[in-house]
């Protein structure tokens, strides 16, 4: 967090100017880079092995969630875990891991507003009342009979 104190004692932050008492808790930002072991670190060439097969684990792990994405099954989210494995040891990753999940936190606080939520109920009841009213129309003039074997 970014604060510093003003004239009279205060911490306001310098981002947004809010003071302490107003500021929300959040959550400390990892520090982006890799997270291998030390003894890993310490040698260039090992290092640089444990980064490929990191690699190659996130690589097979976000080739499954990309097969999974037509078929049933948690296609997302095991891409979701494959990057998660990429940002264990790449900047990249991680920072589109921070992205994606400020992105769900604001889609999940957007979702939750109840303007949102009471828009979102309307859309769907319409939907549901004019598809029954559609469906009763078809059962009224045609029957239980499928629209393949109607004779007109």
């Amino acid at each position: 967090m970014h604060a510093e104190s003003d004239e009279r004692g205060d911490v306001v932050e310098r981002t947004t100017g809010k003071s302490a008492g107003e500021l929300t808790e959040e959550p400390p930002e990892r520090q982006l880079g890799s997270r291998a072991p030390g003894f890993i670190k310490s040698s260039k060439t090992l290092h640089m092995s444990w980064q490929v097969g990191v690699f190659v684990v996130g690589l097979v792990v976000v080739g499954v969630g990309v097969v999974l994405l037509p078929l049933p099954g948690p296609g997302w989210l095991i891409i979701f875990g494959g990057m998660a494995i990429w940002a264990t040891e790449f900047v990249w990753a991680q920072l589109v891991l921070r992205w994606t999940r400020r992105k769900v936190t604001e889609a999940a606080q957007k979702a939750l507003d109840p303007k949102v939520r009471r828009r979102n109920i309307v859309l769907t009841t319409t939907g549901l009342v004019i598809m029954a009213v559609l469906a009763g129309i078809y059962l009224w003039k045609f029957g239980f009979a499928m629209p393949w074997e109607i004779d007109q």
